[in-house]
């Protein structure tokens, strides 16, 4: 089943099945509101929007239209949390190592995660609006899974059946903006503005076998400025599944349903797949030539963010520019 948030003016926007080849859809108002609304009741609301979404493909659905993407939130445009991890080990070494820090003791066997600003997700094709180029404004492509209401100390075999959606995200970082708020000692905050996801959220039965394990098994693909900038596999070299990522950020609480929780930027050791972020593709600049050439975005650069399977664009594109801010 695929779910969109149409923009109606509201806040959380409103509730649409999307069809299988993404060009219609059908209003889920007569089920629920809004996504938040469908995840707060999933067991009586997950099989009428399923059906919701089988009357749409035989062409029974007399509420069909035609589905315009530029209508379109983020999924969820606000969340109860947004917890995102780095489950891609190669992305961490080569980060860490930018920013001269040593990588953790326990890399291996407990993931790095943060919380994030969850109450005003950007639309998939919002402008990434930053003051300043000296910020370092950096994009970060990955996965992310929505959750339904998980007890607190769930174990990794209970949590992977908790999974409700799969996301793509942006996670916008200013990194050069980083350093300074962890050496604090208290984490990120002005270094990660909003983030963005792709228009589309999919259950995981929606990406057959390209989904086990708790993993995504496919590119994702970004593009910079319409050139292919990486296309690293996101399944293979994510250390830590989502169900993992999921029972780490649980061990001490409960998370509620509409949780997002975020692979980290995807990475594959592969160099010939690119990279997910600018920080990384600089990192591997220096390790070559001692110097880092490429820069982080700057006004009017555009980032393009998609999955894809036999040429279908699974959860449409995330396609930002980054401009500066309008008046207030």
């Amino acid at each position: 089943m695929i779910l969109a948030t149409r923009n109606n003016g509201r806040r959380d926007g409103e509730l649409l099945v999307v069809s299988k080849d993404r060009a219609r859809a059908a209003r889920a108002d007569a089920v629920a509101a809004t996504l938040q609304a469908a995840l707060d009741d999933w067991a009586a609301t997950a099989p009428r929007l399923f059906e919701l979404a089988a009357s749409l493909e035989r062409g029974e659905c007399g509420r069909a239209f035609g589905l315009d993407a530029r209508e379109l939130l983020s999924p969820l445009p606000r969340a109860f949390a947004w917890l995102d991890g780095s489950a891609y080990l190669n992305h961490v070494a080569l980060v860490r190592k930018a920013r001269g820090a040593e990588l953790p003791p326990t890399l291996l066997t407990d993931p790095l995660m943060y919380q994030g600003g969850s109450d005003a997700f950007l639309a998939p094709t919002e402008d990434i609006v930053a003051a300043s180029e000296d910020w370092g404004i950096d994009f970060e492509s990955e996965v992310a899974v929505v959750t339904g209401d998980v007890p607190m100390g769930v174990s990794v075999a209970e949590a992977a059946g908790l999974i409700r959606l799969i996301l793509l995200c942006n996670d916008v970082s200013l990194r050069n903006l980083i350093p300074g708020e962890l050496a604090k000692g208290f984490g990120f905050l002005q270094s990660k503005p909003s983030s963005a996801f792709a228009p589309l959220a999919l259950t995981p039965e929606e990406l057959g076998p390209a989904w086990r394990e708790s993993r995504v098994h496919l590119p994702l693909v970004t593009r910079l400025n319409g050139e292919l900038f990486g296309n690293p596999d996101a399944g293979p070299e994510m250390h830590f599944s989502f169900a993992e990522l999921i029972a780490h950020a649980a061990r001490t609480r409960p998370l509620r349903a509409g949780t997002i929780v975020g692979s980290g930027t995807v990475s594959n050791e592969d160099r010939g797949r690119g990279s997910s972020c600018l920080a990384e593709k600089r990192m591997l600049e220096v390790l070559d030539s001692g110097t880092a050439r490429t820069p982080f975005l700057r006004f009017g650069d555009r980032v393009r963010i998609e999955m894809f399977s036999d040429g279908v664009s699974l959860f449409g594109a995330i396609d930002q520019r980054v401009s500066r801010p309008g008046p207030r």
